[in-house]
């Protein structure tokens, strides 16, 4: 997923109605996702909608695709210390799977978004399972690497 070291005040709300998930998904889709509103909590919805509609390899393929497509509209290039990020791609899909898994998949996107980003959108989850310098590392953001802390779920 893309860093982002701030988020607007919209970013950190509740999704109000499930229209507002489906104009972040199709923007996403589409690739013209204004940069501001690609946020944690966009990347976390992404995620969800993609892991829902498909089997957990093409949904990671499915979103590294339209981050990488996302970022060069916006121009984010990808380096070592900015832009893509794989490991944490690749750590948030695999926590939404299991969110996928684990919930009855009840009410509406908007209700299942929030759901998701209550339980885990805390945008330091990653550092429960990784130590920082494994995480921030270019071999972390080039490819997948495993957790050094916790196992995940």
């Amino acid at each position: 997923m893309t860093d982002h070291s701030s988020a607007s005040a919209i970013s950190e709300r509740p999704y109000e109605a499930a229209a507002e998930v489906e104009r972040v998904v199709g923007g996403f889709m589409n690739g013209t996702l204004p940069h501001a509103e690609w946020t944690h909590r966009a990347h976390l919805t992404v995620a969800l909608w993609y892991a829902t509609h498909h089997e957990a390899a093409e949904a990671l393929d499915l979103v590294r695709a339209g981050i990488l497509r996302l970022n060069a509209a916006h121009g984010v290039p990808t380096t070592p210390t900015r832009g893509y990020h794989e490991t944490i791609t690749r750590f948030y899909m695999r926590v939404v799977r299991h969110f996928v898994e684990q919930e009855d998949g009840g009410g509406d996107w908007a209700e299942r978004a929030n759901r998701l980003l209550r339980r885990y959108g805390h945008r330091e989850l990653p550092l429960r399972h990784y130590s920082e310098g494994v995480l921030k590392s270019p071999e972390a953001r080039a490819g997948w690497v495993e957790p050094d802390r916790l196992p995940l779920p």
